[in-house]
Formats: C-alpha cells, structure tokens, sequence
C-alpha cells in the first residue's frame, strides 16, 4: 500500500492508497515544527478510529513547505521502514521534464497536479488549483508542465482586505444572491467572487489565445466547486486531483526503476 502525503501552505493530507482506490483521506494544518512522533500518533490514530488495515509498504511525498519534509522523511523511515519519494528531489522521476526557464524550481504541487491531469484528460490542459494562492498550470499534448500563472488566493484576498481597512470584517466566501451587495458582507463577498470569476476566465482565455489552439480546463481545490456553480468556467472538476498525481508519479517510478 501507498501512502501519498501532500503538503500545502494550510493543510498537509495524508491518502492511502490500495493500488485501485483511496482508502481514506484524512487531514491536519501543516505546522513545520510537528515531528515525526506527533504525525504517527495523529495518524495512527485516526486510522485505527476508521478501522483501516493498512500496510504501508511506500511513502510519496509532495511538499510545497520544504521545512516539513525532514520530519515527513524521519515519519517514514521510522515507523514504516521505507525511504520516500519526494517529488521535486533529482530522485523522483517525472513523466515528463517541465519545460520552462533554466534555474527556474518548479512548485512540487504543480508538478503533481500536471500528472494528475494528464494521465484522467490527456493533454493541452490548463488547470485551475484554489489553494493558498490560486494557480493556473499549462500541460502540453504530451503531458509536459509548460508554465503557469501564480495569483493570490482567495481566503487570502479577503483576508488582506480585513487587515489593511480596519471598518472591514472577515467574511467567508460565498456566492452572493446579487451582484450589487446592500450590506458590508454581501458587498466584499460580491467582489471577491465575482472579481475570481472574471479573473479565471480573463486569464484561461488569455492562455488560449497566446497558444492559439483549444485547451480544457480542469478545476482543483477547496473552493472549486463554489466557482463550478457558475458560466461553465471548467470543463473537469477533480476533488483529489494532487493524490491522483501523486499515485501517477510512484507508479513511473516504480516501472522505471533502475
């Protein structure tokens, strides 16, 4: 079994893997200073709660907090006997090279996302990742990553607005009944949703103009369905997108071990 560990700027999850299906996600806020001792306890915790029999035999790990991965690696080594793949690392094998500037490090998250895609969607891709920030990934016909956009996310647009103007509150993002809001809340909850669907849909249709050719666009993240709800702004919505990507990768590696 496969145990796939994504590491976010928010949360870090953790997806077991039986070779067919996920047999559970389970979930924490990602603090860099947890050891490898307090991720078991809070692992085997849950699994045990779930009723889960797992036999972990692998580790992938996907991080986008480099702090993290030590104790992540330690947590593998400890208490399952087995040395992970981190992606990103010169170890860990990739379908494809991503293709952009020399020197350039391309985020793990994204790297995953464009296997992801591709293998459930084949190529000329643009994925769309609500996450800490929101980001935009281009994946070439061959499932090649190809560059992307990087924009800030949406909890942190709102949050931003509540800490730089002091009369303003925090709100949760939600899809409001109007546009024009007739109160404090409706009114920030109109422009940050509305300001992201035009964001979204200015940006993907800029992608496909400078590629001139069609492209699909897959949705991933907490806050993709939200956006689902309205003008047919994708074409996929992936719930577990990452830890597909992450299943991906571990098998390349495994066929094409040396």
């Amino acid at each position: 079994m496969l145990l796939a560990i994504d590491c976010g700027n928010t949360n870090t999850v953790f997806s077991i893997w039986d070779g067919e299906t996920f047999l559970c996600t389970l979930r924490t806020s990602t603090h860099h200073a947890r050891t490898a001792d307090a991720y078991f306890t809070w692992y085997s915790t849950l699994v045990k709660h779930y009723g889960i029999k797992a036999d972990i035999t692998d580790v992938i790990i996907s991080s986008t907090v480099p702090r993290v991965v030590f104790n992540l690696r330690v947590f593998a080594d400890r208490f399952f006997g087995c040395r992970p793949l981190v992606v990103g690392r010169p170890e860990c094998l990739l379908p494809q090279p991503p293709r952009v500037d020399a020197g350039t490090q391309v985020g793990p998250d994204r790297l995953v996302n464009t296997a992801g895609a591709f293998d459930r969607h084949g190529g000329n891709l643009i994925v769309v990742d609500f996450g800490t920030a929101t980001t935009f990934d281009v994946v070439g016909h061959d499932g090649g990553y190809e560059g992307g956009v990087i924009a800030p996310g949406v909890n942190l647009s709102l949050e931003a607005l509540h800490m730089a103007a002091a009369a303003l509150p925090h709100v949760d993002i939600a899809k409001p009944q109007h546009v024009v809001g007739t109160n404090t809340v409706a009114c920030m909850q109109s422009g940050v949703f509305w300001g992201y669907v035009g964001l979204v849909r200015e940006i993907c249709a800029q992608i496909k103009a400078e590629r001139d050719q069609a492209m699909n666009v897959i949705a991933t993240g907490g806050l993709a369905p939200l956006f689902q709800q309205t003008e047919a702004l994708f074409d996929a919505y992936e719930e577990d997108l990452t830890m597909h990507g992450l299943t991906v990768i571990h098998r390349y590696n495994k066929e094409n071990a040396t």
